[in-house]
């Protein structure tokens, strides 16, 4: 089993900055490719990004294309925690925000293939 923690969420200003956290504890934290997900009200839950495990090819990310030049995902695996930078916030960023663990090392942008879930973090975009 594998327990996360979502933190840092909160309300920001268009155009401005959050960054999400997500501690997570239990099993080996470096073997589990990670997920960021959100939902916003009225709609279903939609992938954000993903990070693979380190290889010796190095560590693999994909991002959804509404968040691709703005949003970055990384891990430290010395600190069992997943993170979120959101530069250039939008209105349309407004949701609750996910992080999301599955039982293998390589990505997946389909929620489904994701074994552990976090309660999630609101993030609200407004001026």
């Amino acid at each position: 089993q594998v327990q996360l923690l979502e933190s840092g969420g909160g309300l920001v200003q268009p155009g401005g900055s959050l960054r999400l956290s997500c501690a997570a504890s239990g099993r080996t934290f470096s073997n589990y490719a990670m997920g960021w997900f959100r939902q916003a009200p009225g709609k279903e839950r939609e992938f954000v990004a993903t990070i693979g495990v380190i290889s010796w090819s190095g560590i693999s990310s994909y991002y959804a294309d509404s968040v691709k030049g703005r949003f970055t995902i990384s891990r430290d695996n010395a600190k069992n925690t997943l993170y979120l930078q959101m530069n250039s916030l939008k209105p349309e960023d407004t949701a609750v925000y996910y992080c999301a663990a599955r039982d293998y090392g390589t990505t997946s942008m389909s929620s489904q293939e994701y074994h552990y879930w976090g309660q999630g973090t609101q993030v609200t975009v407004s001026s």
